[in-house]
C-alpha cells in the first residue's frame, strides 16, 4: 500500500504551473480535492499533509527544494516515518507522453529526469517506487528541453494536463490500496483531448 505521495517540482511562484511542476500540481490538486491542508515543515524541506483512505494514512509532500534536490525532502520524510521506497509514489512531468495522458509505472530508471534521479540517489534505492508520469509533450529536440519544461504551457495544453491529473486522482485510490493492475488498467484506458473530449480505450 502507498504511504507517501510526492509531487516533484521547483519552489516559488515563478515556477508554479510550469510544465516541470506537473507533479507538484498533482499533489496540490489532490490535496484540494480531499480537503487536505498542506503545511510547510522545515524538517522535511517541504509542505506536507495527511490523507486518510479508510484506515490508511498517506503523507502528501511538495518539496521546497529545487528539482535536482527534491530527493533530500523525500528521504527526510520517508526516513522519519520509516516508509520504504516500495510504498512511495512519485508524481512527475514526462516529456515522452502526450499532454492529456498520465500513466502509472512501477520501478525503473530515472529516464533523464533530474528530480527522479535525485530521489533514487537519496533513497539509496534502485528506483523501485511507484511513479505517476504526467505527459507534457516533447518540444522536438533535446536542446529545447530545458527552456520548454521551465515555461508555463499555453491554455489548451494546460487544460489537457489538468484533465490528466483529474484522471490520475480518479484511479489513485486503487493504487493506494495496492490494486496496482486495476489502477494502471483504468488510468491507461483514459485520455482527454480538446477536440474529442474524454475517450476510453486509447
Amino acid at each position: 500500500m502507498i504511504k507517501l505521495i510526492v509531487g516533484l517540482g521547483n519552489p516559488g511562484v515563478d515556477y508554479e504551473r510550469t510544465r516541470h511542476n506537473a507533479g507538484s500540481s498533482f499533489v496540490r490538486a489532490l490535496a484540494q480535492s480531499k480537503n487536505v491542508k498542506l503545511k510547510h515543515e522545515s524538517r522535511f524541506l517541504g509542505s506536507t499533509g495527511t490523507l486518510c483512505v479508510g484506515d490508511n494514512k498517506i503523507r502528501l509532500l511538495k518539496p521546497s527544494t529545487f528539482m535536482n534536490r527534491n530527493g533530500q525532502s523525500v528521504s527526510a520524510l520517508a526516513r522519519y516515518y520509516r516508509i520504504p521506497p516500495e510504498q512511495i509514489l512519485i508524481a512527475h512531468d514526462e516529456l515522452d507522453l502526450r499532454a492529456g495522458t498520465a500513466k502509472f509505472k512501477i520501478g525503473g530508471g530515472h529516464g533523464g529526469h533530474n528530480g527522479v534521479r535525485d530521489v533514487i540517489e537519496k533513497l539509496s534505492n534502485d528506483g523501485s517506487f511507484v511513479r505517476l508520469r504526467i505527459g507534457i509533450d516533447h518540444p522536438g529536440t533535446a536542446n529545447q528541453v530545458t527552456n520548454y519544461v521551465l515555461q508555463k504551457p499555453p491554455l489548451q495544453q494546460q487544460t489537457l494536463i489538468n484533465n490528466s491529473i483529474d484522471n490520475a486522482i480518479k484511479w489513485l485510490h486503487l493504487m493506494i490500496q495496492g490494486d496496482r493492475e486495476k489502477a494502471m488498467t483504468g488510468l491507461h484506458s483514459e485520455k482527454y483531448t480538446l477536440n474529442q473530449g474524454r475517450e476510453n480505450g486509447l
